[in-house]
């Protein structure tokens, strides 16, 4: 007699090895611990200790081994600990984008769509007749000559205008992107640790450009006190610091940036969670915790017009809620004619995934 047979479910029977299942939450802890491969397998172990997540056939020492022996890890000899290799940054990177994003399928290069067809680079199935202005090199000559048959027939075969067809093509637009991540202490202030979502979001959106339009650029800012940009390899040890919010520095860093790229398309992407509160005046910071001060507030819509007049959109997502903040980046938008988002930590990588989405599908000239 057949029927079906039930047991327990075990939340670990999911298809994966007990070292891959170890090496996710690795993954998301060096997240959380900066790239600290010492913190994070502390982490690991305590979480062992109340979870069983090892058993006596394959324990902690053994994923350990595992982890060196598939070049995850290395020895440290200055710090006599161990350290993550580029293996591992790029690990992170992939399981940020499938956090955030979902899984996507890596396409041809430069796969950024626009609305209107014409002079381009891609090949599109659709003909069209002939139209005065129409390049000599987009003619389908084996559909026009078909056309002609047709329309004349083999025996006194002559082509006329009527008879050419148009192969469109469709552009794929390219866009470069300069991401600004605000790093002032505000940042893990108030029990909320806001730093690991947007860490997670530039190492997210960072793979999806490289998998999926490696044609575009991403340059990553941060900005405190001063504006550094860092490299894609240093996200996962990104620190907040002691700093106030120079957003004036962070700014004309993405501009200088964003002047020396070639894309027709510019945009720059800002997370923040705060209000502007520093200047660099020659070698003086001038700050003011103490609510919006004019000045600072003053060089950042100054910025946010030049960046209108070069056709530079800022997107900014905001992680506050303060009434007098978000009137802030409402006139700072407004100024830039730029979008704003009031983003939710947990929803922060949707926003900037749909925006940076729809930010590609523009027609090029």
């Amino acid at each position: 007699m057949r029927g079906f047979h039930f047991s327990r479910f075990n939340p670990n029977e999911d298809g994966k090895s007990r070292f891959d299942q170890l090496l996710d939450l690795f993954t998301q802890l060096l997240t959380y611990t900066s790239g600290d491969a010492g913190e994070a397998m502390q982490w690991l172990n305590e979480l062992n200790n109340q979870y069983e997540l090892t058993n006596d056939e394959y324990g902690m020492g053994d994923f350990i081994d595992e982890l060196k022996e598939k070049g995850y890890i290395t020895d440290d000899n200055q710090k006599g600990d161990i350290k993550i290799t580029p293996k591992t940054e790029q690990g992170i990177r992939k399981k940020s984008l499938e956090e955030i994003f979902g899984k996507l399928k890596k396409t041809r290069k430069g796969d950024h769509h626009s609305f209107k067809p014409g002079q381009g680079d891609e090949l599109n199935p659709e003909t069209r007749q002939f139209r005065f202005g129409d390049m000599l090199e987009q003619i389908d000559f084996t559909e026009s000559i078909r056309n002609a048959q047709i329309n004349h027939g083999i025996d006194s075969f002559s082509m006329q205008e009527d008879d050419l067809s148009i192969r469109e093509t469709d552009f794929k637009a390219q866009t470069s992107t300069v991401l600004m991540i605000d790093i002032s202490h505000s940042m893990i202030l108030y029990g909320e640790d806001r730093i690991t979502p947007a860490k997670k979001v530039a190492m997210a959106l960072s793979e999806l450009i490289q998998t999926k339009y490696p044609k575009d650029t991403l340059d990553i800012v941060v900005f405190g006190n001063d504006a550094w940009p860092i490299e894609v390899k240093d996200l996962p040890y990104l620190q907040v610091g002691p700093y106030h919010t120079n957003t004036v520095a962070g700014l004309e860093l993405a501009m200088d940036i964003l002047r020396r790229r070639k894309n027709p398309n510019k945009q720059i992407f800002m997370i923040t969670d705060g209000k502007p509160t520093c200047l660099k005046i020659g070698k003086r910071y001038y700050k003011n915790s103490f609510g919006l001060d004019r000045k600072v507030v003053n060089r950042c819509m100054n910025l946010a017009a030049q960046c209108k007049k070069l056709k530079v959109p800022i997107t900014t997502f905001m992680i506050a809620t303060d009434p007098y903040l978000q009137k802030f980046v409402q006139e700072f938008t407004e100024t830039n004619n730029g979008k704003a988002f009031f983003a939710s930590l947990d929803r922060l990588g949707a926003f900037i995934f749909r925006d940076f989405e729809n930010g590609k599908r523009k027609t090029v000239f």
